[in-house]
């Protein structure tokens, strides 16, 4: 096989977290994607398959298993493969890392929202979750937002602490709400299927950046945030129908289809707001991997 074979750390060592939301900017500006996701279940474990094709760009296959009960095995719940096929002949270009390729499309995802959306000159940022995104997420905001302190809030406080332990320059919060109080930037990163944030915690000039909910069945905010909020999200195609942070809301009446802003492809309509609450659901479709992918390919390269 002549495709090109990128492991993490290799891959990983030129990046930056900054440039590739750049490269999400540009890569926006192309034809749009057409994508697609499948879902297959047995239980609480999940097959998740995504493609993508941009025009002048590639084809990007993503498959991701989700076994939540590994946890206890201790194995890790979730793994899966990147394969990129060439634009012009299909032929399979390059297999990246899917660890990799994850890490930086999801956080390099809410980045991009977070700079277009949130005050420039906010100073605390909180991160609610202590997994793997959480951790990503973490050094993500601080390259986009150096001047921010970030924080940590988890439901296991252990978790929290030892993620805080490892990177060194995070504090740990111990009240949620008044760890929304305080934040400017609130960025969600869990499993849970019960939305967990209040809107009446949220004031104007707020961004909260949702990731984790990613099923039809999972939201991490409450009704009221999000009808308090000017909505905007990665990609229509990808979340409006499939993720329940978005679904739901739509399907019970509690907003419409048209309260929701702006996705990538209309990036001119996103802009910081100090009168309005900004929310930013990010979905990650499998077109932000083939730019993440295309990305990582030319900085290995270079």
């Amino acid at each position: 096989m002549n495709a090109l074979q990128i492991p993490f750390a290799e891959g990983e060592a030129n990046l930056d977290w900054v440039e590739l939301t750049q490269a999400f900017a540009e890569g926006h500006q192309r034809s749009k994607a057409q994508i697609e996701d499948t879902f297959l279940y047995r239980g609480a474990d999940t097959l998740l398959s995504r493609s993508a094709w941009i025009d002048g760009l590639g084809i990007a296959v993503k498959s991701i298993t989700i076994f939540p009960g590994n946890v206890q095995a201790g194995r890790p719940a979730i793994d899966g493969s990147v394969c990129i096929y060439d634009d012009t002949d299909g032929r399979l270009a390059a297999l990246v890392d899917f660890f990799l390729v994850t890490k930086w499309k999801t956080a390099g995802d809410s980045l991009l929202g977070a700079l277009r959306l949130a005050n420039p000159d906010s100073r605390n940022i909180l991160i609610v979750g202590a997994g793997p995104v959480a951790r990503s997420l973490c050094e993500a905001f601080a390259a986009g937002f150096p001047k921010a302190k970030i924080r940590v809030w988890n439901r296991t406080t252990a978790k929290a602490e030892a993620m805080a332990g490892t990177l060194g320059h995070i504090d740990v919060e111990y009240d949620l709400a008044d760890a929304v109080d305080r934040a400017d930037i609130v960025v969600t990163a869990t499993m849970s299927t019960q939305p967990f944030i209040k809107g009446e915690w949220l004031r104007p000039g707020q961004h909260l950046n949702l990731v984790g909910a990613y099923k039809p069945e999972m939201r991490e905010a409450e009704d009221l945030a999000l009808q308090r909020a000017r909505i905007y999200m990665d990609s229509f195609d990808s979340t409006v129908d499939h993720i329940g942070e978005i679904k739901i809301p739509i399907e019970q009446g509690v907003i419409t289809r048209g309260d929701l802003v702006a996705d990538f492809y209309d990036l001119d309509q996103f802009a910081p707001d100090p009168t309005a609450i900004t929310l930013f659901k990010n979905g990650g479709g499998a077109h932000l991997d083939l730019m993440t992918s295309q990305y990582i390919i030319s900085k290995y390269q270079a």
